[in-house]
């Protein structure tokens, strides 16, 4: 049971997103919507057709970031690499980049990258213009000025059609409307670094009373990678963030009750049974030699080659060295038997020797010496091919002359005599006697025990990170009793829980505990999860956009966009509340403000009376 509770990290690299070729389905009898789910953590795109040719599935799913490389020295320029072109985030975390501050799209440069992979990986020609309407997520309450970069960029630089902006939450939200859900609710919406808790009263947003907690998917990445790093320093640059998120969406879960949690996990038997174990990679090079004897014998006979062709190596250029000083001295030496004595005299004189007698002593002990060294690089040449035809290696007599060797030899060889030391049988240990000190594979592994459960509980703890703001439940608390009774009992039939950061295992009975903690007495309330947290934003926009393909409603056309400026919006049921931009009026000059000047100036009386 223990080792089935080891974990190994998938480490798994993104694959590059292929270049598709839109059907002809999407293109007649007219261009058909485009939908991108724009969201902090991922980027999805697909088509929206009624057509059974054309796939209800989001086609494009990338990580909303960028990566921009310096280029090389001397040669191309910088290269943007975008979404799973980068392989894996690890080594580019330093150049990563993301348009987005919290869920707000604020970098409109990357955002357009990140629209160019789009258009260019599902086939759409961009260069000209983009012919297909585009229906676009945006945040809660998305900003005005947001909202007007967004449009600019659609409008001004891709000559889209027209536009439809929605939430993501209240896409996912009528997505998963069955027919006996009321039109009514309250949405809880937590993604990678916001939550929210959205009323929705009679089908619509009711955006005055929306809340948000700045908390999410990323916070408890960064809160567990804290944890584990205090907690094995020696593994510190091995705790990435990448990992973290992988324990997080396998192995974190929520607490239906977290300090009674907590104290099950002081039970040992409780913790051996629920602990989980990530075991990270490692080499087992440090384990120790596992070589026979013949492969050490085999080992040794290949370090004396090396160190006979060194030394050999170290010869040929000694005696190359010897050999151009030898014939110079005899160069010098021609031209004492010629005659040419003041050349000669100079040329002492360079070589620092006093007299021929002391240049005729030098010539003889540098020719003995080059002759010597011939006769070694003769006689080691013979013990290689002794040593290729022996099988026991034997250290070959470097100097069968009996001269003196070159201090370089001797130094080598008694650097390396340890390792060509033969072993005796006797002495030799068997193999199986030398064990570890300790198990490696268990020192690289990590023990998962109550962070599994710490990192999640931030969004209802958030002191728990040291910020100060309210939890799930306080929130939901607080935007409850801004309605009175009725409409409170109306929004809890219905309490949606969507995002990527509500599927861990233990939400929805979590929620509802609180609910049942703060509701009435014998009231009655409902909690419903997403069918698919993730990607049922995608799927509501989906259907949205092909019910609503041939009318006016929510599409900003590019007339609206020139008539009535970027921000603007044309609400729909998924849609913000648009809240134009009211400039306070200058007040008109009117005749009564200038009345005092006139008298000012057509009275003749005293100065001080008219003022």
């Amino acid at each position: 049971a223990a080792a089935s509770r080891v974990f190994a990290f998938r480490d798994a690299r993104w694959a590059p997103d292929p270049v598709l070729e839109p059907s002809a389905a999407v293109r007649t009898p007219q261009p058909v919507p485009l939908v991108i789910d724009n969201g902090s953590f991922q980027t999805r795109a697909g088509w929206a057709s009624a057509d059974p040719a054309v796939p209800a599935e989001p086609l494009l799913r990338f990580r909303s970031l960028a990566a921009r490389s310096r280029g090389a020295r001397g040669g191309a320029g910088a290269e943007t690499q975008v979404g799973n072109d980068l392989g894996s985030p690890e080594p580019l975390r330093w150049l990563l980049r993301s348009p987005f501050d919290r869920n707000v799209p604020v970098q409109l440069e990357l955002q357009e990258l990140l629209l160019d992979h789009v258009f260019q990986r599902l086939g759409v020609a961009s260069q000209g213009c983009v012919d297909h309407p585009i229906v676009l997520t945006e945040a809660v309450c998305n900003p005005l000025y947001s909202r007007q970069m967004m449009s600019e960029l659609l409008f001004e630089c891709y000559q889209v059609p027209k536009v439809s902006y929605g939430v993501d939450s209240l896409y996912s939200f009528y997505h998963n409307r069955r027919q006996n859900w009321p039109c009514s609710g309250l949405v809880i919406s937590s993604g990678y670094q916001c939550t929210h808790i959205l009323p929705v009263l009679e089908g619509r947003l009711d955006a005055k009373n929306c809340k948000r907690i700045n908390l999410g998917g990323c916070q408890a990445a960064v809160y567990l990678q804290r944890l584990l790093q205090l907690k094995y320093p020696g593994h510190f640059a091995a705790i990435t963030l990448s990992r973290m998120e992988e324990i997080l969406h396998e192995h974190s879960y929520i607490a239906e009750d977290y300090i009674e949690e907590l104290q099950k996990w002081r039970s040992p038997e409780y913790y051996e049974n629920n602990m989980h174990k990530m075991q990270l990679p490692f080499s087992n090079k440090l384990l120790g030699s596992t070589l026979t004897s013949e492969e050490k014998q085999e080992r040794r006979q290949q370090q004396l080659r090396r160190l006979q062709e060194l030394n050999a190596r170290r010869r040929e250029e000694k005696l190359q060295l010897d050999q151009e000083r030898l014939d110079k001295l005899l160069y010098i030496q021609e031209l004492l038997e010629d005659g040419q004595m003041d050349q000669f005299h100079k040329a002492l004189v360079e070589l620092n020797m006093d007299s021929a007698e002391e240049l005729q002593s030098y010539i003889n002990k540098l020719s003995l010496s080059v002759e010597q060294a011939k006769q070694k690089i003769l006689q080691a040449e013979v013990n290689i091919e002794v040593d290729v035809v022996d099988s026991k290696p034997e250290t070959p007599d470097l100097d069968p002359l009996g001269s003196e060797q070159s201090l370089e030899d001797v130094e080598s060889i008694n650097e390396f005599e340890p390792l060509f030391a033969e072993e005796q049988p006797e002495v030799e240990k068997p193999v199986a006697a030398v064990q570890p000190v300790f198990n490696l594979a268990e020192y690289h592994q990590l023990f998962l025990g109550t962070e599994r459960i710490r990192a999640p509980e931030i969004v209802f703890q958030p002191s728990l990170i040291g910020e100060d703001q309210a939890g799930i439940a306080e929130t939901m608390q607080y935007v409850l009793e801004r309605y009175p009774k009725e409409q409170q009992a109306i929004l809890v039939q219905n309490v949606f829980l969507t995002g990527g950061n509500t599927m861990y295992p233990g939400l929805k009975a979590r929620v509802q505990k609180e609910l049942l903690e703060m509701r009435p007495f014998q009231s009655s309330f409902q909690v419903h999860l997403a069918s698919s947290p993730v990607l049922d934003a995608w799927y509501g926009a989906r259907d949205w956009a092909v019910e609503h393909m041939t009318r006016e409603e929510g599409w900003i056309t590019r007339k609206d966009y020139e008539e009535k400026g970027g921000e603007y919006l044309k609400e729909h049921c998924a849609s913000n509340v648009y809240v134009p931009i009211r400039l306070p009026k200058q007040a008109p000059r009117t005749t009564e403000a200038l009345a005092p000047s006139r008298v000012l100036t057509s009275s003749t009386g005293n100065p001080c009376e008219q003022a």
